[in-house]
């Protein structure tokens, strides 16, 4: 062949339109986007760590959050001075920036991780919009949020479920983490590291499903086993879990199961499983038949009605320890009053643009005419059968002092000018102020309180416990 015809046929390769080429065909554009302070925080962790095909945005009404921020794509709404606290201000931002939040879809992303920390403003109110975005934009969109921890207050509790059931509404499947559960498990934790492992615990379910989808191995899985499993899901939760030595496998589906993502569910009630179990190929004890019989145990012990997908897949990093990641999807949603989740068709992507690699953006946008914002405090509508469902009735109790309505001490006159008794009430902090207090105070058990000669009048001061 002459240098004229191997010239032509190269050419006639390159425009063949069947020429096989792996990656395009096998890879899945996944993004990841934290709304608000809690969300920035996560995707910040994700974006050091690294996950695989995984690109990152964070998006906040704070410009000095976004500033800090070390993940290259950011996007400003509202007027960079925050929302105080208020998701319907934050929803309002994002409602106004709808269009600008759709463009982060034009590319050749297929499934979105929306994560935020619930109970704040920016990520309670933002969040579902920005899923209900991705959603109507053909998006396999998954809802990744934590709720607080206890000692943040009822308020912030409630406004955090308010926003989580929000979130539902707009999502395929809503992960929630409950920051509560993390210092069950991690009781050692210091008040700083407590939210940095909140960050790491919503990391950890992001790159379990990546992996899932990224993996290759005997028994492979895609994003059509993801999508048929998270599509409509509702409620999810995803594990994993590590095993070494003796029943690995075993040791590895226990340690899933375990996990603070689980958030006291039983994945027997999910009507949707998928797991893929990893191992390395260059371990020493290798991968034996006789443990795909616990594999077996596993699946023999679910309901028969329950659609499993399941899997094996290689991790040269794990060396002689096995992993078994676990997605349950379809438990009860956490829909209020009847509503029910509206199902977005998948609308055909244009051809899509390729974005650069490696710029540093910052998206901002400014409204001209900011509407008048009327703040409707949604968590409100939030009862304490909603929050003894996330957090447990003795959890409750304990914060809620097992009563729905504060009690008072009053205390008389000749009380009212006892030093040691008014510095023991003031120094105990309200929810500390139990009945062993009052009853300490009623009895006069202090060294310089007189026998009260008088009961509380006009002038009794309350304390409330």
């Amino acid at each position: 062949m002459d240098n004229q015809n191997i010239s032509s046929h190269i050419d006639n390769l390159d425009n063949a339109q069947d020429f096989y080429t792996e990656t395009p065909a096998h890879r899945v554009y996944i993004k990841a986007i934290g709304v608000g302070g809690g969300g920035n925080n996560a995707v910040d962790h994700m974006y050091k760590t690294g996950i695989r095909e995984v690109s990152f945005v964070n998006i906040n009404t704070d410009r000095q959050a976004l500033q800090n921020s070390k993940v290259p794509l950011r996007m400003e709404i509202g007027d960079g001075l925050g929302a105080g606290g208020d998701p319907e201000v934050a929803r309002q931002y994002a409602e106004e920036c709808a269009d600008k939040i759709a463009t982060l879809f034009d590319d050749e992303t297929q499934m979105v991780f929306v994560t935020a920390g619930m109970g704040g403003g920016t990520g309670t109110g933002a969040a579902p919009v920005v899923a209900r975005i991705a959603r109507e934009k053909g998006m396999l969109t998954i809802g990744i949020v934590t709720i607080p921890f206890l000692f943040e207050g009822q308020w912030k509790i409630r406004q955090a479920i308010a926003g989580a059931d929000e979130m539902a509404k707009h999502v395929d499947s809503l992960l929630v983490v409950n920051n509560e559960r993390l210092s069950d498990i991690y009781g050692d934790l210091d008040f700083i590291n407590a939210f940095g492992k909140a960050d790491d615990t919503l990391a950890v379910a992001a790159r379990s499903l990546s992996e899932i989808i990224t993996s290759t191995g005997h028994i492979n899985l895609d994003f059509k086993d993801i999508n048929a499993t998270l599509r409509n899901g509702g409620a999810a939760i995803i594990s994993s879990g590590y095993g070494e030595g003796e029943h690995r496998v075993t040791q590895a589906i226990e340690d899933a199961l375990n996990s603070p993502l689980l958030k006291d569910r039983d994945i027997m009630g999910s009507k949707r499983l998928l797991f893929n179990l990893f191992f390395s190929r260059e371990a020493q004890n290798t991968f034996r038949m006789s443990e795909v019989n616990e594999i077996t145990d596993f699946i023999s012990s679910i309901n028969p009605d329950v659609k499993v997908i399941w899997g094996v897949a290689f991790d040269e990093s794990l060396g002689e320890k096995v992993k078994m990641t676990i997605l349950a999807t379809g438990f009860d949603v956490t829909i209020k009053d009847g509503e029910e989740r509206t199902p977005v068709p998948v609308q055909p992507k244009a051809e899509p643009e390729r974005q650069g690699q490696g710029q540093v953006e910052t998206i901002v946008f400014t409204p001209e005419q900011p509407a008048e914002v009327k703040p409707k405090p949604a968590a409100a509508a939030i009862d304490d059968h909603r929050i003894t469902e996330e957090y447990g009735k003795g959890k409750i109790d304990n914060l809620f002092g097992g009563k729905e309505r504060a009690s008072y001490i009053i205390l008389g006159d000749n009380q009212l000018d006892d030093d040691e008794i008014c510095d023991l009430l003031e120094k105990t902090p309200t929810y500390r102020r139990d009945r062993k207090l009052v009853e300490q105070v009623k009895n006069g058990q202090t060294a310089t309180t007189p026998p009260a000669s008088e009961p509380a009048g006009e002038k009794g001061r309350m304390f409330s416990f």
